[in-house]
């Protein structure tokens, strides 16, 4: 164990490489493309096809629920599967039918059709499917390594709507969909050189107790805990992630500048995930995912009475800090709750419920907007209510239990802490 946690130190250590890889590929993936750039489009669509916002939005409902539906699933497959397997067949498909949305024709249940086929693949090339592969690669710097994975997703937030924005000013909305389906591709050939599991004969393998299975960690107290606070704050976030752009234009703030703010939930996301990544290593995880979330919900208001590109780039910035930080706690805890061994599974079910979550936010917002014709301070401050609930979750966790770490072929092993609820 020495020499590994030695290894871990240096940049030379392969799973470093594993690591950047998995930055390239999450920075071009669901995770960064579809919601960060999905506001740019809503007004577009809207003036093109006489299209209500509600409807708009129910498009990115069904890729939520598709995820919700399909997660479990592609965890289990790379539970079993090499991560490459279950990758890059993801990417291909996800980036035809990002650059297919600019055949629109104006019939929704094409767009629809279209983001159920994004559902369906999209966590295939997002971090849920990267983290399995960097995990075996780390013990003592998991938080970090997390962070650089989850970083991508930050970076590609930064990149995407600023690009995809440009594009449309310059060409429309269906040259800029087909550039998105372009760089959907770029993570292909470093994922094909470079993701992969580290090899079992190197893994620590300790063998004792029973293995972990699914039924038994869905009656515990620490899995539900964490996806109850998955939920409530996705349903917060990509509420008002979803709707950013419009929220901000509809209080004068140009479009360029509501594409800057977008672009600033990737940097505060960025910073938040490194930061916390070092945290992590070092804290108690449920506390610093409590502080994240308060950080999260302190956005969300500041936008709700954003009248300036100032006041909104301050609340993006907060919610990207907040947004960024969260992502990098869950799949810790899952890691130190549960282990590795069906660390994908559980957490493909996590993001079940955080696609639920995701899915009822933006209706619910763009059901706001058809009511009332703009969206009220009021509604979006109630929307940052269940971001709060969901940091007040986070002191409910117990202790850790003591996990045993184990090789694919061994299974990993959970030796309740005194006091846990498991």
């Amino acid at each position: 164990m020495t020499d590994q946690v030695t290894d871990e130190e240096v940049l030379s250590y392969p799973g470093w490489k594993v690591a950047g890889a998995a930055f390239v590929g999450v920075m071009v993936s669901f995770a960064a493309m579809v919601p960060f750039t999905f506001s740019l489009f809503v007004t577009p669509l809207a003036e093109a096809f006489g299209w209500k916002r509600e409807a708009i939005s129910q498009g990115f409902a069904i890729a939520a629920l598709t995820v919700a539906a399909c997660s479990p699933t592609i965890g289990g497959l790379l539970d079993r599967l090499a991560p490459r397997k279950v990758i890059l067949p993801s990417i291909v498909v996800f980036a035809c039918a990002m650059a297919s949305l600019s055949l629109l024709r104006g019939h929704i249940a094409q767009f629809y059709l279209t983001y159920f086929v994004l559902g369906v693949v999209g966590n295939g090339t997002a971090q849920l499917a990267y983290s399995r592969a960097v995990l075996t690669w780390f013990e003592r710097r998991r938080g970090l390594a997390l962070a650089v994975v989850l970083a991508g997703s930050g970076t590609g937030s930064i990149v995407l709507p600023l690009v995809a924005q440009r594009v449309m000013s310059a060409h429309g909305w269906r040259a800029s969909y087909l550039v998105l389906g372009a760089i959907a591709l770029v993570g292909l050939p470093l994922t094909a050189l470079l993701v992969r599991n580290r090899p079992v004969a190197e893994a620590t393998v300790i063998q004792q107790g029973a293995p972990v299975r699914i039924a038994g960690v869905l009656r515990t107290r620490a899995f539900w805990l964490i996806a109850a606070a998955v939920m409530l704050s996705a349903l917060t976030l990509n509420a008002v992630i979803a709707h950013l752009a419009p929220l901000l234009m509809g209080r004068a703030v140009p479009a360029s500048s509501a594409a800057i703010a977008l672009s600033t939930l990737g940097v505060s996301g960025i910073i938040g995930r490194l930061i916390t990544g070092h945290l992590l290593d070092r804290m108690h995880a449920p506390l610093v995912s409590f502080g994240v979330l308060l950080v999260a919900g302190a956005g969300v208001v500041t936008v709700a009475y954003a009248t300036s590109t100032a006041m909104g780039i301050v609340g993006a910035f907060l919610m990207g800090f907040g947004s960024g930080s969260e992502a990098d706690v869950v799949p810790y805890l899952i890691a130190k709750y549960f282990g590795r061994v069906r660390f994908s599974t559980l957490y493909g079910l996590t993001w079940t419920a955080y696609a639920v979550g995701g899915a009822i936010g933006p209706v619910l917002m763009g059901h706001a907007f058809d009511k009332w014709g703009t969206y009220l301070p009021g509604v979006v401050v109630l929307m940052a209510l269940p971001c709060v609930l969901a940091a007040m979750l986070q002191l409910l966790l117990p202790r850790y239990p003591l996990v045993v770490e184990a090789s694919v072929e061994a299974g990993a092993m959970l030796v309740p802490a005194a006091g846990s609820s498991l």
